[in-house]
């Protein structure tokens, strides 16, 4: 079936460029580059036009441009650049080819730099870039001096429209495309797919990638053919400094301290990078970067809720400490080669390590009864009823995760044929081994002798008050060690191979300009999981929280006394002989999680562009085949006295059976978009294309978990194999004006169909994949889903108003989402997907001074489904204000500074029952301020 597939494949490139066979010899190629009057670097998508034959270009990413079958004459060419004054240029083309550099001046009455630096050197930039796309995007850049708006991928990404960020310990980390979850985008880097560290996700934790390693972010909402249609949200490129963005030689250092205010603590940031070309044949660029940040997080979460005689009450409290250090290391390195004067060869390679050490302190209360008494919101519990048990314990995990991409290829140009090759390799690592996650000593308290009462009147921050027994829940040495888990290895490995070609046929027209494309890819993944873990549940002698006891730094309720950092540690790696080790637990805990998982998806396409004037027009299919070996194991828990194959189990005994699962299918997915210039500076786009989000890994893998009891009744979670991938229509349509130079308003409609959409689901009496359950939580897909929304872009520099007002710039965008899926009957919204979201900027440029004021808000969402709509979990809005000064004292030498989460923005998550919003978990993290100084060379 494969080779027919492949045949099929050839075939139809073939076809689509049959027409190159009867080709005629072409006229002149006309080419050149274009660059700012400064002659610092080359811009990109700026528009080079002939007048004389109302023929367009738009410059790649080293500022070049070609038109071929110019005939032989002498030309105006037209050159624009947002935020640069239109410059025109003569040049006679004679045959064979004629070349041209084009330098664009900046705007009347400014200076040529600020077409470059600052604040709005990445405006114009952006701007031009979206102006000039074939489909609905959004772009963020570097400016000329190599400085990114924000500190990692995440962060500078929330800034775009649509966008929202999911935060992990209050920075961000994951990215949410106009609502919808994170699993429904991609990213690439350097056109390379970005495969994921984390066990259970393909989602990218983009805060992995430090900021200063990027020249820009492409967020591309709608796709053409040659593009992987592994999105729904949105296609998120991220690329590297090329040496040929630069004209010049270019060396920058920065450095920068940054004080969190919860530890009161001081952590360093240092970079560098440098771009050089040697001759105007080869070209170097790279970079390195390091960032050590300690911060603290106060939690609060909850479980377990009831009503009980109208008194509603939580079963579980816990109160956690977290101090955290992490450190992200990464550096890139790029060469590019000018093998011809048709051939352009390169190398780029990143590489990017994110290291995250964390403590966790944590009090637990555990009610085992219903409240001795209460009111609207508060509850009262008495050991004398029911047993109340106290645990403390301490979480010491350090992961590390990395991501390597590294790819090669070229192009070649010759007369009307362009051909683009390349060939990549990227792996991404999780490793965590030798973390004590965690250690716990435990208190129980039955009959008379604790009476604890809790006040639910603040949902945000509920606290606790021992109402008696306090002396003895206060005495360390009455909490005895009871469990740990030793981590000896958990290693996530995800790796993707890719080999890719393309050719495009150009051909001139009388009524415009005709490009036919076709091309094949092979992505070869393999992702796998094992874990090892040892689990303790006793220990030789006497050991009790008073041998490593520290002291709280935690801000929220007293939770001493509590484990003392570093301690538990020691204490386990010096007595390692007392602990005793369960052997079941063991056995069961280690084989649940382990899987491993090869994809295979080979790709080919053929497409049309077609240019007349101001309309442009991509249309094409493309075909994905994907085949997939999926291998896991059923885990069975069964308890003494249950019976097993006609015998009756002695002792408590886990049984692991391999499971391994095949499938193959293939995706046709047509695409079409089209832009029109419908007045100058006024474009309408449209798009409509399918496209198929393969399911999470964690999701397909056959992890088949059974806890039997000895009376038989089973208890299960499971992966799920036959989840059929995501599928959906996408449709937009969108206006931008570009009313003013370094200005655009732009608003636009989507919507989307999605078919088998995924989620969690609880299940009673079945049997799946052969395997008899009593109750069972499965991932299934959905019947179908609709997202449909709006979005709203202003951005301008106002540049108009009177000195010293003309260096203020604005921003604000505003996306409005409405999702909605059936779920076994239930109408839900698609979980992480917020109906609201909006960034809005005032930014100040003038001089050597530049200040910026960002807000970034996002709605409430569900987070997860619950058994029914009173238990399933939301995230409650957030919205989080950024503040960042910089000072170019000379030309060469700047000051930076920066406030981040300025209105101590907490993360929330709650459901909505009983009888009212009752927390699931509350973090707060303070405020976290930064000053330094760059250098530029």
């Amino acid at each position: 079936m494969r080779d027919k597939f492949k045949r099929r494949l050839w075939m139809a490139g073939i076809s689509a460029l049959a027409l190159a066979a009867a080709g005629q010899a072409s006229a002149a190629v006309l080419s050149g580059q274009v660059s700012d009057a400064s002659g610092v670097r080359t811009l990109e998508s700026a528009l080079v036009t002939i007048v004389e034959l109302n023929r367009s270009a738009e410059t790649d990413s080293s500022g070049a441009f070609r038109f071929v079958d110019v005939p032989a004459g002498t030309y105006t060419l037209r050159t624009t650049y947002s935020g640069g004054a239109v410059t025109t240029t003569t040049v006679t083309v004679a045959e064979p080819a004629a070349s041209v550099d084009i330098a664009v001046a900046p705007p009347e009455g400014t200076v040529a730099e600020l077409l470059v630096v600052g604040q709005r050197g990445n405006l114009n930039s952006s701007l031009s870039r979206q102006r000039q796309a074939a489909g609905v995007e959004s772009v963020l850049t570097r400016d000329a001096v190599g400085q990114f708006p924000d500190q990692n991928v995440a962060e500078a990404v929330r800034r775009a429209p649509g966008v929202n960020v999911l935060n992990d310990q209050g920075e961000g980390r994951f990215i949410a495309v106009r609502g919808l979850d994170p699993n429904l985008n991609a990213a690439s880097i350097n056109g390379a797919r970005v495969p994921a560290p984390e066990s259970d996700v393909r989602s990218v934790a983009l805060d992995v990638i430090p900021s200063e390693l990027v020249e820009s972010i492409e967020i591309k909402k709608t796709l053409t053919p040659d593009m992987d249609a592994d999105t729904i949200g949105a296609s998120i490129e991220i690329n590297t400094t090329s040496a040929l963005d630069r004209l010049k030689p270019f060396f920058a250092v920065a450095a920068e301290g940054s004080y969190n205010d919860a530890t009161g603590d001081w952590s360093p940031k240092v970079s560098a990078d440098f771009s050089r070309t040697f001759g105007d044949r080869l070209g170097v660029a790279g970079g390195l970067s390091y960032y050590k940040r300690s911060f603290a997080t106060d939690n609060i979460e909850a479980d377990d809720w009831d009503e009980t005689g109208g008194v509603v009450s939580a079963k579980t409290l816990e109160f956690r400490d977290y101090d955290v250090t992490r450190k992200r290391l990464g550096g890139s390195l790029s060469f590019d080669y000018r093998l011809t004067d048709t051939t352009d060869l390169y190398a780029r390679v990143l590489a990017s390590q994110f290291d995250d050490h964390e403590y966790r302190k944590r009090l637990i209360l555990e009610m085992d009864g219903d409240p001795r008494s209460g009111t609207a919101t508060t509850a009262v519990f008495n050991s004398a009823d029911d047993r109340i048990t106290v645990i403390r314990d301490l979480k010491d995990r350090f992961e590390s995760q990395t991501i390597h991409s590294y790819v090669v290829g070229g192009k070649t140009e010759t007369g009307p044929w362009t051909f683009d090759y390349s060939a990549a390799y990227s792996k991404a690592r999780e490793k965590e081994a030798g973390s004590l996650d965690p250690t716990r000593f435990r208190q129980r308290f039955n009959g008379a002798g604790l009476e604890v009462a809790f006040d639910y009147s603040d949902m945000e921050k509920p606290t606790y008050d021992v109402i008696s027994g306090e002396a003895r829940f206060l005495d360390p040495s009455r909490y005895g060690f009871y469990r740990l888990e030793h981590t000896q290895l958990s290693l996530s490995e995800d790796e993707e191979a890719v080999v890719k070609f393309d050719v495009a046929r150009s051909f001139v027209l009388d009524s415009g300009e005709l490009e036919l494309q076709a091309g094949a890819k092979a992505r070869r993944r393999s992702k796998t999981y094992d874990l090892q873990l040892d689990y303790y549940d006793g220990y030789s002698g006497s050991y009790t929280l008073a041998d490593v006891l520290g002291r709280q730094d935690y801000g929220l309720a007293p939770i001493d006394p509590v484990p003392a950092p570093g301690a538990t540690a020691g204490h386990f790696y010096g007595n390692a002989a007392n602990y005793e080790l369960s052997d079941l637990d063991t056995a069961f805990e280690s084989a649940i999680a382990d899987y491993s998982v090869d994809e295979d998806i080979n790709a080919g396409y053929v497409l049309a562009r077609y240019r007349s004037g101001p309309l442009r027009m991509v249309g094409g299919v493309r075909v994905e085949q994907t085949q997939n070996d999926i291998r896991g194991n059923l885990v069975e828990l069964v308890e003494a006295g249950a019976t097993r194959n006609g015998v009756v189990l002695a002792d408590d005994t886990v049984f692991v059976t391999p499971q391994s699962f095949s499938r193959d299918y293939t995706d046709w997915l047509p695409s079409a978009t089209i832009r029109y210039e419908a007045a100058p500076n006024l474009i309408l786009r449209g798009g409509a294309f399918r496209s198929v989000v393969r399911p999470g890994i964690g999701k397909i893998a056959p992890r088949f978990i059974i806890e039997e009891s000895d009376a038989g009744e089973r208890e299960g979670e499971f992966g799920n194999p036959d989840l059929q991938p995501f599928e959906a229509w996408n449709f937009d349509v969108s206006a931008e004006w570009y009313f003013a130079p370094e200005a655009v308003l732009s608003g636009g409609v989507f919507y989307k169909k999605i078919d088998n959409f995924i989620v969690d689901a609880e299940f009673e009496d079945g049997v799946f994949n052969g395997v008899p359950y009593d109750e069972a939580v499965i991932p299934i897909n959905g019947e179908e889903a609709t997202v449909k929304g709006f979005e709203f872009n202003y951005q301008q520099v106002l540049a108009f108003l009177p000195q010293p007002l003309d260096g203020f710039l604005v921003g604000f965008n505003y996306t409005y989402t409405d999702s909605e899926g059936d779920v076994l009957g239930r109408k839900i919204p698609l979980p992480a997907s917020a109906e609201n979201t909006f960034n809005a900027t005032l930014g100040y440029e003038k001089g050597p001074v530049s200040l910026r004021l960002a807000a970034s808000y996002r709605d409430m969402y569900l987070d997860e489904l619950g058994g029914d709509d009173e238990t399933d979990r939301y995230v409650e809005d957030h919205i989080q204000y950024d503040l960042s000064a910089k000072y170019k004292v000379t030309s060469n030498f700047q000051i930076v500074a920066e406030l981040v989460n300025l209105g101590d923005e907490p993360y929330v998550a709650y459901q909505n029952g009983p009888n009212g919003k009752r927390l699931l978990q509350y973090e707060e993290y303070s405020w976290t301020g930064k000053i330094g100084v760059r250098a530029t060379f």
